[in-house]
């Protein structure tokens, strides 16, 4: 019995689509965010409310942090914010686009290195995204359509990282 063809699952499931493909996507479904919340792409903003409200349901007091004034953790809701939201959607899309394509796999881990290098790269952009108010998707993507001076200086210090954090993996972690 012949095999069956699905060509669309094959064109836009299975091969990789081409940076140009990505990159209209990406700014027209940034585009449509912005129409229909009002709000620009941002990811790592609603982590930190996670984290507060988290904490503060375990007893901690962190609405008297500086973070949170004005907006205290204690009464943070995930569904009524539009980044969480977003959050969740980007996740959710990404595991289903895995398994569509049928690239989702759980891999051993290989070393004890690898785990350093995951946490510290972890812990580094975390850092780095607080830091500098956004990650890549709200201090570049958001800042550089909005002529923002910071936009700019987030493109050079991301490529400087990049430089710097491969050759500290090659070096010590491969």
């Amino acid at each position: 019995m012949a095999e069956k063809k699905y060509p669309f699952h094959e064109t836009f499931l299975k091969k990789e689509w081409s940076y140009t493909t990505g990159a209209v996507l990406l700014a027209v479904f940034a585009a449509a965010l912005v129409i229909v919340t009002g709000a620009a792409w941002g990811v790592t903003g609603p982590l930190a409310f996670w984290g507060g409200k988290l904490l503060s349901l375990i007893g901690v007091d962190v609405d008297s942090w500086a973070i949170f004034k004005g907006s205290p953790a204690s009464t943070f809701n995930f569904w009524m914010s539009q980044p969480s939201v977003t959050n969740l959607g980007i996740v959710v899309g990404a595991l289903i686009s895995c398994l569509l394509a049928a690239q989702f796999k759980i891999k051993k881990i290989k070393s004890a290195k690898n785990i350093a290098a995951a946490v510290c790269g972890g812990l580094l952009m975390g850092i780095g995204a607080r830091m500098s108010l956004g990650c890549n998707i709200g201090a570049l993507f958001s800042g550089l359509p909005a002529f923002s001076l910071h936009g700019w200086v987030f493109f050079v210090f991301i490529f400087l990282g990049a430089i710097i954090g491969s050759k500290l993996l090659t070096k010590y972690f491969m």
